[in-house]
């Protein structure tokens, strides 16, 4: 019997132990836990979308609409321009994910496939704008945009999106990911004539297709749930977003939870199914980022 066998049985004993088994039930009890209190939230939103008012509140908590309102749902799309907000948040969505996608994925390449002086300063110049708040450029921002008259616009929601502005995180898991690739398809692209342009075009991001796709995940997920970026720079209530303009409607309508709740409801469901079918792929790719420095 090799050593390997051996460690191995081993192991497996020491697994199978009453201590190793208690050990193993606590940590499921406690994640159980975690679980419950992650999801008691969500529970709440979903039957409070189906009550009126006085069910929401009435003790005991009743779980179980009787009888359920739908017409929450109805409601609370017909007292705000639902529909209107829905368009100028895919609006945003549509010119915010591109742009992401290929601002960071570029400046991943720059930092990973390409040699030039000071690459390694800039990184982590790079890195080190994770740790500055978004309030702290927040008024000289706004002044930018005001003086050029692009505030109560979408520009300085999509804009920064194409020039990769707060994309480090984003840049730093491309570059992890780019660093795996081999060079020496990089050099047989060169033999053959190709540029830099065309390496980054041809092998790179085919290569790289499901961590560009979880940046655009994570890009929509932002621009989808972005309520600060609105709420600074939009006024006109007919460009609102759906963050924005259900904190507006929360406003005009806090005395009807259930319109609240259905209205907030039908704002998280597309986030809800794009993290159902793709939480495989965000949870694969984030676990594989940190493989090679």
């Amino acid at each position: 019997m090799t050593q390997h066998s051996t460690t191995t049985t081993t192991r497996k004993v020491q697994s199978n132990t009453p201590a190793a088994r208690v050990g193993r039930g606590v940590i499921y009890v406690i994640l159980a836990v975690v679980v419950v209190a992650c999801l008691i939230p969500f529970v709440w939103l979903v039957r409070s979308s189906m009550m009126n008012t006085e069910q929401i509140f009435s003790y005991p908590p009743q779980w179980i609409p009787k009888p359920f309102e739908w017409s929450n749902f109805t409601g609370s799309m017909t007292s705000a321009p639902f529909g209107r907000y829905f368009l100028n948040t895919l609006t945003v969505v549509v010119l915010v994910v591109p742009g992401t996608i290929l601002a960071t994925s570029a400046a991943a390449f720059a930092f990973s496939r390409l040699v030039w002086k000071g690459r390694t300063l800039c990184f982590w110049v790079c890195m080190a704008t994770m740790m500055l708040p978004y309030a702290a450029t927040l008024i000289p921002t706004f002044i930018g945009w005001q003086a050029i008259g692009a505030v109560d616009t979408y520009f300085p929601l999509v804009v920064p999106a194409w020039f990769a502005v707060g994309g480090a995180s984003n840049i730093f898991m491309l570059r992890q990911f780019f660093l795996q690739i081999p060079h020496e398809l990089d050099e047989a692209m060169y033999v053959d004539g190709g540029s830099p342009w065309r390496v980054f075009w041809s092998v790179i991001l085919p290569l790289n297709a499901g961590p560009l796709t979880l940046v655009g995940i994570f890009s929509t997920i932002g621009a989808w749930n972005d309520l600060l970026g609105p709420l600074i720079y939009l006024s006109d209530q007919s460009k609102f977003t759906l963050s924005l303009g259900l904190a507006s409607f929360r406003s005009l309508y806090s005395s009807q939870w259930g319109y609240l709740m259905a209205a907030s409801l039908l704002v998280i469901l597309p986030i809800l199914v794009l993290f159902a079918f793709a939480q495989r792929m965000m949870l694969e790719n984030v676990a594989l980022t940190g493989l090679k420095g």
